[in-house]
């Protein structure tokens, strides 16, 4: 492991602090004896590894969720956490990884699978990360042996069988290039030609995301070009581009706008005797940090530097999320391929693919985010969900207040724009609920609501925001009302609980708790929640009335102070679908279809009709939700009244 260390950087604290790494935690020497002995820089990054090391299993077992999931996010979380003050850290745990991946054919299956998978979703993304990209692609392969053998062996088999014919190619057009580059003034010294053949899980994951076979893989074979500076690279690039046909669509700038993790180089495709060859065209700098990351530029004087950061490490601002939100947020960040978009002044700006308006707006500033209204991309009006491209320039136009956006959470794509408009919901929901719990307490035990307020600063009422979604609190709430007011002695015998009883009525999915008669729930046509909404009622001849938490109707409604009621979905599980039906034409058809639906008690979300139309049959999408889980059941039911093309639980991609 320090081996590995010492062969990426020349940084003595943390070759020592590999050999130390699992000294504290495996013997009796404490971290202030390796203080005294090695020194302080030493300490802290041996430090910062145990810290990462001192995950228990323990802290799996209160959680219900995927333990893989939980697993792989604890440990990521806990090496962030670790690395923060120092990325040292995190490139001396990577090193130690390589080193485990190397050894791991010691192991039982059943380890070399538990540890490969973590390799393969935890650390080679980080070594991605820090730019490390010698690191990531063999962490990358040595995971990929173990997880994927047959897949494996199949790349090794077509190399093997094609080694002669893709080494003479590879031979051939290095030195055309060598030719081409002499003839046009450079000297052999100038530039150096090295050869590569795709890693192999990329190979494999290039396979699987675009169904084709290995052979149909474009940038299987590739040449990289040295030279000492960045305008030979961009003469290499005319002179490339002269001799050989490019792809236009495969070009990519990476000198003019690096990556985030500092990457530069030329990127090209160009097609060669009926063969497709990538072309990277890099100074020997470049490719030294290329292949380091940010082991190439460390600077250490004074006795080292304590502070190296990196403003992705920095930018992660959800370590307080549960572990199962915080996995899901780091996916986008740490997975997702990057795309370069700009400012008007051309600050650039690093999203992930898919990104949308609104995510640059939050990448500028979160006030930004918090504030804008609409946009402009490359000078025209676009909306503030529109999918961003590489080299889009962005401009956001702001309101003069924050504007809330409840259920655009799902449509932004990366963790700062997520968890900033979920922090702006949370708080408007708890305002909301704040100014509800007056009209439903007043209501329930039939008071003025000034007097409920007033209550409410006498007894120093923390909690009262709880009374609109937590039953029981609602219950302590007015058993302390009754047991003040009795102890008034000139209330005395006037109050008595029987009188605000909470009762339970079950309408419609929906549990409602009121003193008074509840007949009937209706659903109002301003914003007719649907299942899993946060959801309030108001009491209306006997009627709840429900509306969604962020109505503006039902806003006004509670600000009118209306008797309101307490309300809350039945606890029965409901699952999402998606389905596609061939739905043959005629009147009546897709009516009749609906109503057979919902016999089978399924509520629909979503319908979209005559997508692809033909003379006789029209196909219909639906989303829609069911209480029932099994999907093979729910299939052989509908499948008794209409032919189901396609039918899949969205809420479960492996059902």
């Amino acid at each position: 492991m320090a081996s590995i260390v010492a062969s990426i950087t020349n940084d003595e604290a943390m070759a020592i602090a590999a050999l130390l790494h699992d000294v504290v935690e495996d013997t009796e020497i404490s971290i202030d004896e390796v203080n005294s002995v090695f020194g302080s820089d030493v300490a802290h990054l041996v430090e910062g590894l145990t810290k990462i090391d001192s995950i228990r299993d323990i802290e799996l077992i209160s959680s219900s969720s995927n333990e893989k999931l939980v697993v792989s996010a604890l440990s990521f979380r806990k090496m962030l956490l670790a690395s923060t003050e120092d990325v040292r850290v995190l490139v001396v745990k990577l090193c130690d990884r390589l080193h485990n991946m190397l050894t791991l054919d010691a192991l039982s299956e059943q380890k070399q699978q538990r540890i490969a998978e973590e390799t393969l979703v935890v650390y080679a993304p980080i070594a991605h990360r820090l730019g490390i990209s010698f690191l990531k692609n063999i962490l990358e392969d040595l995971s990929f042996s173990y997880l994927f053998k047959e897949e494996k062996q199949n790349i090794d088999n077509y190399f093997e069988s094609h080694y002669h014919a893709i080494e003479m190619r590879l031979s051939e057009f290095k030195e055309l290039i060598n030719k081409i580059l002499i003839q046009n003034g450079f000297c052999e010294e100038d530039f150096e030609i090295l050869s590569r053949v795709k890693h192999k899980y990329s190979i494999y994951l290039k396979m699987q995301r675009k169904g084709v076979g290995i052979e149909e893989v474009l940038d299987l074979l590739a040449v990289r070009i040295l030279t000492t500076d960045a305008v030979k690279c961009y003469n290499i690039l005319g002179l490339i581009h002269l001799n050989f046909q490019p792809l236009s669509s495969r070009f990519k700038d990476y000198i003019a706008v690096p990556k985030d993790n500092g990457y530069k180089t030329i990127h090209t495709t160009v097609f060669y005797n009926a063969a497709i060859i990538e072309v990277q065209i890099r100074t020997y700098e470049m490719h030294n940090t290329a292949e380091l990351g940010v082991a190439a530029h460390w600077k250490y004087k004074n006795g080292g530097n304590n502070n190296i950061k990196l403003d992705w490490l920095n930018n992660l601002g959800y370590q307080n999320e549960s572990v199962e939100d915080f996995y899901d947020l780091i996916k986008n960040d740490l997975y997702s391929e990057d795309i370069s978009v700009f400012s008007p002044k051309g600050k650039v700006y690093t999203l992930p693919r898919g990104a949308v308006v609104l995510d640059f707006a939050y990448a500028v500033h979160t006030e930004v985010g918090d504030n804008a209204k609409a946009a402009l991309v490359n000078k025209t009006k676009t909306s503030l969900l529109a999918e961003l491209q590489n080299g889009d320039i962005v401009k956001i136009e702001l309101s003069d207040k924050p504007i809330t956006r409840c259920s655009w959470i799902d449509a932004v794509k990366t963790s700062k724009a997520k968890t900033n408009m979920k922090h702006m919901c949370n708080a408007r929901v708890k305002d909301i609920d704040l100014k509800s719990s007056v009209n439903i307490l007043a209501t329930a035990m039939n008071l003025n609501n000034s007097r409920v307020e007033e209550w409410f600063e006498e007894s120093n009422c923390e909690k009262r925001a709880m009374i609109p979604v937590d039953i029981d609190h609602f219950h302590e709430v007015i058993n302390k009302y009754i047991s003040e007011i009795r102890q008034n002695s000139r209330f005395k015998g006037f109050l008595s609980k029987h009188r605000f009883k909470l009762r339970q009525f079950n309408l419609r999915d929906l549990e409602i708790y009121s003193t008074s008669h509840i007949s009937d729930v209706v659903f109002d046509y301003c914003c007719h929640p649907k299942n899993g909404d946060e959801v309030m009622a108001f009491l209306e001849k006997g009627k709840a009335h429900v509306h969604h938490k962020m109505c503006k109707t039902a806003i006004k409604k509670v600000e009118a102070k209306e008797p309101m009621v307490f309300v809350r979905w039945e606890k029965t599980n409901t699952y999402n679908y998606n389905m596609i039906v061939s739905l043959h034409s005629g009147v009546g058809t897709l009516a009749e279809f609906l109503n057979f639906l919902a016999k089978l008690k399924i509520d629909i979300n979503l319908i979209e009709l005559g997508k692809n139309k033909s003379e006789s049959t029209k196909f219909c999408e639906i989303g829609f939700e069911s209480k029932e889980a099994d999907i093979n059941a729910l299939r052989v039911k509908i499948e008794q009244k209409i032919k189901v093309i396609h039918l899949i639980r969205t809420d479960d991609a492996y059902k």
